[in-house]
């Protein structure tokens, strides 16, 4: 009895244990490589697969359309197969993968190498139309509609015609989608948006008929539930690639698991075809969702790269990668909130990898054996009391800066002679959309300034504020409204109160009068504001606070009367204050504080001065938005407080 006993438990152990290791997932590889050289090379010596056309009746079209498709090698009636819906580009048709992708290549050579599940590709015209031919103007409206309505025909024409005439699998699990710019966003538009229906989605260089994130992904938690592998692909310097990056981000920012491969290249076939291979070795099999964020991503150029510059290059973490070229310096750096050495190699290239960026503008300059120069690869900006190279970080929550198509404004430079100064001087003005069509409309003016080392470019090119405002009306969440932007450089510092004064009778002596000489503006403080950053901000009190009667909205960013150097200042604007509490309530209906967090330079500063305006019982709203003494700080500054004006 006790050794029965003893065989039923040792008998029990093994099932238990055969149990854990026949059902245990097994995953495919962490990584599919890219392709190595020859991955797209004709091999003789392998088994081939079959490339047919076929014709079926779209009812959607009304006319019979043509597709072809490639079945794998051995392909049998009596097995089922699983099936890859494969799509082409806005200049191509049915035979683009065919012509200039080598699909038939690359699938058998992943057969020989066992890399494939067997399945069955579908190349269709996604073009859905009478005459779904690629000619004349590509571009027409009746064109670029048919690659939409092609989700109609695929999934109640195409789809059912190929579960007919071919023995493959029928649900979801056994459908996939992908394709190449224009198809890349009909794939990632029609496969997230019917994940009933498909649970591979793969997007190579997606073009701009992407539908916006949030509307391809509008239930995250459904999108992890249901999707087995979503690939996203583009070249690193491929001028679509920010439809890419948005919807990565997107993602990134809802857990979605994801593939973001990005690689050197273009908009071509080098990068597609990659993706092809890439791809396909991921379907209809097991796959760890955990290896998809290590991925590489090569560095694409950043958007404010001048030209076709490769450098320098932003990593999917925000490090940014410099290159430049420089035989005979003996030492190069580069400046970027702090000092990078940069290697040089045999052939005179100099290199470096920075630490990860924060979001959104900052300046950089290069140091060339200890003299500071604008990088010629890249935009410049007047900043830091000189001209000085620029770099754009791309985050998710950039949208609201983000060029859409949505009505947009103007900004005009208006010129002028200023009796204050004595001097020609000009100013940057922002119209907002409609401004020259609405001719009897009149608008509420905003005033808004600059920080110390900039002047009236500032806002207009480092802040964005011409796109911040777009986004904001065509939003409903901003009142049309005029920007004026001044050089609020007068000679004389605004740490000392000669320059603020200099610059407030130039505000009220020069700028508003001429403002509402030459623009459609609505008159009276109720439909003025003033704001600026920095020594913006300075002048924002001192004008601001002096003159409640010529302005209801005070937005203070980043600034703060400076300790001890402008102590009497600030004694004389709070004893004014205390004086005139009631008036400055009355007449302000905003006076909006903010700063950039701890690590902004004028944070101690403006806590010191809020204290004051609380113990004066002045009211006064404030804010903190993470990112220091910096232009992403006031750009979400000016979005936020664009909102509360004039209402």
């Amino acid at each position: 009895m006790i050794k029965l006993n003893r065989l039923k438990r040792i008998r029990q152990l093994f099932l238990v244990g055969a149990f854990f290791l026949f059902n245990k997932p097994v995953f495919s590889q962490g990584i599919v490589e890219p392709a190595a050289v020859g991955f797209d090379v004709e091999k003789v010596d392998i088994p081939h697969g079959q490339i047919d056309t076929i014709t079926y009746y779209s009812k959607t079209v009304g006319n019979n359309r043509k597709a072809i498709t490639y079945t794998p090698p051995g392909y049998s009636k009596n097995k089922k197969y699983p099936v890859l819906y494969l799509l082409h580009g806005i200049g191509g048709d049915e035979k683009e993968w065919l012509n200039g992708g080598k699909p038939q290549v690359i699938l058998d050579n992943l057969y020989a190498a066992g890399k494939l599940e067997p399945m069955i590709v579908v190349m269709p015209n996604g073009r859905a139309m009478k005459d779904d031919r690629a000619i004349g103007n590509i571009m027409s409206k009746d064109k670029v509609d048919a690659f939409a309505a092609f989700e109609k025909d695929l999934l109640n024409d195409l789809i059912p015609f190929i579960e007919k005439k071919f023995s493959v699998y029928k649900d979801r699990e056994h459908r996939a989608i992908a394709g190449l710019s224009m198809g890349g966003g009909q794939s990632l538009n029609f496969g997230l948006g019917n994940l009933q229906k498909f649970a591979w989605v793969g997007g190579f260089s997606s073009a701009p008929n992407t539908k916006k994130p949030e509307e391809l992904v509008p239930d995250p938690e459904k999108a992890k539930a249901m999707l087995k592998v979503l690939f996203i692909s583009c070249g690193a310097s491929d001028n679509l690639i920010a439809n890419s990056e948005r919807t990565h981000h997107y993602l990134i920012k809802n857990n979605v698991p994801h593939i973001y491969f990005i690689e050197p290249g273009v908009h071509d076939f080098k990068v597609w075809k990659n993706g092809l291979y890439m791809f396909s070795q991921l379907l209809f099999k097991p796959v760890d969702t955990a290896a998809f964020s290590k991925y590489p991503v090569s560095g694409a150029p950043a958007s404010t790269n001048i030209g076709s510059n490769k450098y320098p290059q932003i990593l999917s973490d925000h490090r940014v990668v410099f290159n430049m070229n420089a035989p005979g310096a003996k030492k190069v750096q580069v400046d970027l909130g702090k000092k990078y050495d940069m290697i040089k190699d045999d052939a005179g290239n100099w290199t470096v990898t920075t630490d990860s960026i924060s979001e959104g503008f900052h300046y950089y300059s290069l140091i060339i054996d200890d003299i500071p120069v604008a990088d010629p690869s890249s935009k410049t900006y007047y900043g830091m009391g000189r001209m000085a190279s620029g770099i754009e970080i791309p985050f998710s929550g950039g949208g609201y800066y983000a060029l859409k198509d949505v009505p947009h404004g103007d900004i005009r430079i208006q010129k002028y002679y200023s009796k204050v100064m004595n001097a020609w001087r000009q100013v940057y003005i922002y119209t907002p959309p409609g401004y020259n069509a609405q001719i009897n409309e009149k608008y509420p003016v905003l005033y808004i300034l600059h920080g110390g080392g900039e002047d009236e470019t500032g806002w207009a090119s480092q802040g964005k504020a011409d796109l911040i405002l777009d986004n904001l009306i065509a939003a409903r969440q901003a009142t049309p409204m005029l920007i004026v932007m001044p050089d609020a450089n007068v000679g004389a510092m605004a740490f000392d109160e000669g320059g603020l004064k200099i610059f407030e009778a130039e505000l009220k002596e020069v700028l508003i009068p001429l403002v509402e000489k030459n623009y459609r503006t609505k008159s009276g403080g109720m439909n003025r504001a003033l704001a600026g950053l920095s020594m913006g901000g300075m002048h924002t009190l001192y004008a601001g606070l002096r003159n409640t009667d010529l302005f209801a909205y005070l937005g203070v960013f980043s600034s703060g009367w400076v300790v001890p150097r402008q102590n009497a200042i600030a004694e004389r604007q709070y004893a004014f204050m205390k004086t005139n509490k009631d008036k400055i309530n009355t007449n302000l209906k905003q006076l909006w504080i903010a700063m950039g967090g701890k690590e902004d330079i004028a944070y101690n500063n403006c806590q010191l001065m809020v204290d004051q305006f609380r113990n004066l019982a002045v009211n006064f709203s404030y804010q903190e938005y993470p990112g220091g003494h910096t232009w992403p700080v006031w750009r979400n500054n000016l979005y936020n407080f664009a909102t509360l004006l004039f209402k």
